[in-house]
């Protein structure tokens, strides 16, 4: 199941409009807690790995394509079983992985927080 958010990230100005941004959903609810609630995050993770996530979210939200984020955060394709992701630098050595897809309107699926390596 996915979960849809349409609201724009604190970091995206709040006088642009939605279609501005880029749709942005979460693979499960785990995720999604991690990344909109900065009271958990901070517990779980730290203050430090909530701003950089805050910021990451932020990056990927104001894209309107995979190219407009390559060169932020080392955002690279991953490969293998992978292969349809994404990862984005956070704090070392952990990696935003999500999903890019360009239907009808682009969209990010956030997937996990990990360290893959």
């Amino acid at each position: 199941m996915v979960y849809m958010v349409y609201m724009c990230s604190i970091y995206v100005s709040w006088n642009t409009y939605l279609e501005d941004c880029l749709l942005r959903t979460y693979q499960n609810r785990d995720i999604e807690k991690i990344c909109t609630n900065a009271d958990f995050a901070k517990k779980k993770l730290s203050p430090k790995m909530y701003s950089k996530i805050c910021k990451r979210i932020s990056e990927i939200q104001s894209a309107n394509s995979i190219q407009a984020l390559i060169n932020i955060g080392r955002c690279h394709k991953l490969t293998g079983k992978r292969e349809d992701q994404y990862a984005i630098d956070l704090v070392h050595p952990y990696r935003l992985i999500f999903k890019f897809f360009n239907d009808k309107e682009p969209t990010a699926q956030i997937c996990e927080i990990v360290n893959y390596h």
